[in-house]
């Protein structure tokens, strides 16, 4: 109904014809761009994303790999400090060497880049997706499914997330790959917060006028979800999935750290820096690389989200140029 009401008035002719509004993208994108903090993060998410998916490329430039050994890199008689200055940084291996086993610092955290996000994404997609469908089948259900899709909504809530993901990664067999299943649990037992805000934005758009008359239209409940509610909660589901994606990072990464989550040899941030805390007197860089990487990465998808949130919201984004003026005035 939406639809045809959009058609109709962008089909007038004549002078008096009002001119089209912009686009939904084009007035995102003009938003965002007023926010320099969030370009600034947009640019370091980006390079980050590019790096880890250019990590073997990266690693064949260096000549190394994530796994190999290099026992002779590393001072036995001192329990595995690796030789040479700043952590055995040199040409062949560009961010030093790890202690004990020699293997290149460089190429474990470019490999680990990969892993710590795709953990990350993929965990979030799996929220979304449930917490969406969840979440619009509550809201748009009758009195019964509603109430049984809250109290299940509602358990997931409760459910202390980082005991879960122990126990459930605890008993799952060693042999199912590991990244697949620390991003499946974390999203099957942290879409609870997702089905929530979609739920309230379902209820609260099935009483506007267009939704209304497509119902009595005689649209069926599937094509009132898929045409007119979906759109309408694209914007706070976007929103809320960017501010997920850097506390996914956070949770894989405290998994690896408690042993549970992603097992060597593949690399990640979080099991990087599990047996690194032994070593920040011996070999700094083996604890502050992969501690800062991730300190980076979640501050730039935090900011990112942030402004995203912003740019998504009209009234924010009015607020900001507001703001925006009175300093440019205040500096005149």
């Amino acid at each position: 109904m939406s639809e045809a009401l959009a058609a109709s008035q962008a089909s007038g002719t004549g002078t008096g014809t009002v001119p089209a509004p912009a686009s939904g993208a084009r007035q995102f994108w003009r938003r965002l761009r007023t926010q320099r903090a969030a370009l600034v993060a947009a640019a370091v998410v980006l390079l980050l994303v590019l790096v880890a998916l250019t990590a073997p490329l990266l690693t064949a430039l260096e000549g190394q790999d994530a796994t190999t050994y290099h026992p002779h890199l590393v001072d036995s008689a001192r329990g595995g400090v690796p030789l040479g200055s700043f952590g055995g940084i040199s040409a062949d291996h560009w961010l030093g060497v790890e202690p004990q086993t020699g293997r290149d610092l460089f190429a474990r955290l470019v490999h680990g880049a990969r892993v710590s996000l795709g953990v990350a994404l993929a965990a979030t997609l799996v929220q979304v997706f449930i917490g969406v469908v969840v979440g619009v089948a509550a809201g748009l259900g009758n009195r019964f499914l509603d109430q049984v899709l809250s109290r299940i909504t509602d358990i997931i809530v409760a459910m202390p997330l980082m005991i879960m993901a122990l126990a459930l990664l605890a008993i799952v067999p060693s042999d199912f790959p590991r990244p697949v299943l620390v991003a499946l649990i974390i999203g099957l037992i942290a879409w609870g917060s997702t089905a929530k805000i979609v739920r309230a934005q379902t209820i609260t758009l099935k009483e506007l006028d267009y939704v209304a008359a497509a119902r009595l239209s005689g649209w069926s409940t599937w094509r009132i979800a898929r045409r007119e509610l979906l759109p309408a909660l694209a914007a706070p589901v976007i929103t809320f999935a960017a501010l997920l994606v850097p506390v996914n990072i956070t949770i894989e990464a405290a998994l690896s750290f408690l042993g549970v989550g992603v097992k060597p040899p593949t690399p990640s941030w979080g099991q990087m820096l599990t047996s690194a805390d032994v070593w920040y007197q011996a070999a700094p860089q083996y604890l502050l690389l992969p501690a800062g990487a991730l300190f980076v990465t979640v501050l730039a998808l935090t900011v990112l989200g942030d402004g995203v949130r912003t740019a998504l919201d009209p009234r924010a984004a009015s607020r900001l140029r507001i703001g925006t003026g009175r300093k440019g005035e205040a500096r005149a």
